[in-house]
């Protein structure tokens, strides 16, 4: 722990993620309102990953956290993806 180096993040940098956060926030709930048949909800889901992206790297400072600790998001990430598909996939064939 003493030899690593701790990491500063200007303000304006969260300032800029913050304001982009309400953007997408505001964007995904416009989206409801634009007929998009089957791609709204997949639309609404790419806000979201993009959101929790923004939030996983800036604010939870996973940007700076070591390699395998990314890995492991990453694996979280996977397995939401495929319990996202599955489910998909059971709705279309129904």
């Amino acid at each position: 722990m003493s030899g690593e180096k701790p990491h500063i993040v200007p303000y304006r940098t969260y300032f800029i993620i913050l304001i982009a956060l309400i953007i997408l926030t505001l964007s995904s709930i416009e989206i409801t309102s634009i007929e998009l048949a089957e791609y709204t909800v997949a639309a609404a889901l790419i806000f979201a990953v993009i959101k929790s992206y923004l939030v996983l790297t800036y604010f939870m400072h996973l940007k700076y956290d070591k390699r395998y600790i990314k890995i492991m998001v990453g694996f979280v990430f996977a397995i939401f993806l495929v319990v996202i598909i599955i489910t998909f996939l059971d709705y279309l064939y129904r």
